[in-house]
């Protein structure tokens, strides 16, 4: 993907690949939040996202290779590792650490605020943010201190690190739109590979502790390889570039509720009254910022 003029900004259609690949990103996505808190039952955080993304981002490689696609040039590595680190490393990898410590309830409730960042930082690109959707920010603000008075409440610091999550990832999505990436679906695999590695160096840094993983952990990394790796990527990176940053983003108001339906009836957490109200005002502040308006 080029570098789009930030001189005009248009909306871009929603088309019928869009709405598949926010089906996949909706339903998938919501359900990884569970599955990742199953994977670092035994595995390690960061070790485990190391295999997830190299794994996957290998298969995807090979298969596009073998099917004629060029490799990415030098320039293309680079940028796709910048991305992939902010949008593997910090985003998907501080969600992981976070959950040690938080359920994966409020891990998809926090980062229902993604939209709404995704809002500022499209500005920086010349995508002006509106009044409404301001307005969206501050309801979402509101909704994210809801849910840290009641009953789904983390540590501090899984908190802090739910926080910098959304804030690494659609600065990341934000900034791939104008840099010089490769086409289609090759993004995806350059990105989970660099990424993959940079989670890599950091496991070994780190010094994480590696025994032997559970049976549910394996069977939790297969499924974060296969479909929120490969799928769900790959269609996140084709909304990137095909959808504007509000509804690329959207799937952070439905991922909380397939995560918390998960959470609650298969992991046996607890969502208390407030936790529900905090959601819904969560969701109401990201529906002013992506529901569409006129074209500018």
């Amino acid at each position: 993907m080029t570098g789009v003029s930030a001189a005009a900004p248009t909306r871009p259609a929603v088309t019928t690949a869009v709405l598949i690949a926010l089906g996949v990103v909706y339903l998938v996505w919501g359900s990884t939040y569970f599955a990742i808190k199953v994977a670092i039952g035994s595995i390690p955080p960061l070790g485990m996202l190391a295999v997830r993304f190299l794994v996957a981002g290998a298969l995807l490689y090979g298969v596009l290779r073998w099917r004629g696609l060029p490799a990415p040039t030098r320039q293309q590595w680079g940028w796709s590792a910048v991305i992939g680190t902010l949008l593997l490393g910090g985003g998907t990898g501080f969600v992981t650490l976070a959950e040690r410590d938080a359920s994966s309830s409020v891990a998809a409730l926090m980062i229902a605020v993604s939209p709404l960042f995704a809002a500022l930082f499209a500005s920086l690109w010349g995508e002006k943010t509106t009044r409404r959707e301001w307005l969206g920010i501050g309801v979402g603000l509101i909704g994210i201190v809801l849910l840290n008075l009641g009953e789904l409440r983390a540590t501090p610091t899984a908190a802090l690190l739910l926080i910098l999550a959304p804030i690494c990832w659609t600065f990341g999505s934000q900034w791939s739109r104008h840099l010089t990436l490769p086409a289609g679906m090759m993004n995806s695999a350059a990105q989970m590979l660099t990424g993959g590695a940079v989670l890599t160096v950091l496991s070994l840094l780190f010094r994480e502790p590696w025994g032997t993983p559970t049976t549910a952990s394996m069977w939790a990394v297969a499924y974060l390889i296969v479909f929120g790796g490969v799928l769900a990527y790959s269609a996140y990176t084709y909304l990137v570039a095909h959808a504007r940053p509000a509804l690329a983003t959207s799937y952070a108001y439905v991922n909380p509720v397939v995560a918390i339906l998960l959470g609650v009836f298969v992991g046996g957490e607890h969502v208390g009254p407030l936790g529900w109200v905090a959601l819904g005002v969560i969701v109401a502040g990201v529906v002013l910022v992506a529901w569409p308006g006129e074209k500018r």
